[in-house]
């Protein structure tokens, strides 16, 4: 539940703004002209899109992965700050606005594209990462972005409004419950996902077999 004016924590939480829980919120980097072209097949730094971003998760491994748009190596080399590390969040800022993730170890060192923002924990947090991840995609926290998007042509979020968002933040003990337990469905929900995406692709090689007489026996 996103805190209100009139509402009263639970005893033992407190309430901040995003603000004053991370150590920056920071937007992409854009991309310039000499960027086009560049793909991770021909070797361009990976950039991480805001349709990568599914279930709290980032997911890349498609096989259209290797065409999604780079930074070029030399250019990468000057935007180092704009690095994510394990632990970084993500969150979308136009368009779908408020869809978020957690930043594992397989993408550090990627870079993040200018219509989503990185929100990093300082080293001595008071609010974990994972929990942090679960309560930004929680309704509440969902409708109170939405709500300051509506009514947008095309909806984006500032970085000065993100920062303006209340987070409740419980004890330690209950930030790592809370935030384990949902991470735990979200890996759910994306292997029924991948299950749900093999059988289609199973399904439409299966059908051509049969249609086209493939898998009939012979007399």
């Amino acid at each position: 539940m996103t805190a209100t004016d009139d509402f009263v924590p639970p005893v033992g939480w407190a309430c901040s703004p995003l603000r004053e829980l991370c150590a920056s919120i920071q937007s992409g980097p854009g991309r310039r002209a000499e960027d086009k072209g560049h793909t991770r097949a021909n070797g361009g730094l990976p950039l991480v899109l805001p349709r990568h971003l599914a279930e709290q998760r980032i997911v890349t491994d498609t096989e259209e992965a290797a065409a999604d748009p780079a930074i070029p190596r030399d250019r990468a080399r000057t935007l180092v700050k704009y690095e994510l590390a394990e632990g970084d969040l993500l969150l979308t800022r136009t368009g779908t606005v408020g869809r978020c993730a957690l930043v594992t170890g397989e993408h550090t060192g990627w870079l993040f594209h200018p219509n989503l923002i990185r929100l990093r924990l300082p080293e001595l947090r008071r609010v974990s990462a994972a929990y942090l991840t679960a309560y930004l995609s929680a309704t509440a926290a969902q409708d109170w972005i939405r709500a300051r998007t509506a009514g947008s042509v095309i909806p984006s979020l500032s970085i000065r409004t993100v920062g303006e968002l209340p987070v409740l933040v419980p004890p330690v003990a209950e930030q790592a419950m809370i935030g384990a337990t949902l991470a735990a469905l979200d890996a759910k929900i994306q292997v029924h996902a991948e299950i749900a995406r093999v059988t289609r692709d199973y399904r439409s090689v299966l059908a051509d077999a049969l249609m086209t007489g493939t898998l009939l026996a012979e007399p």
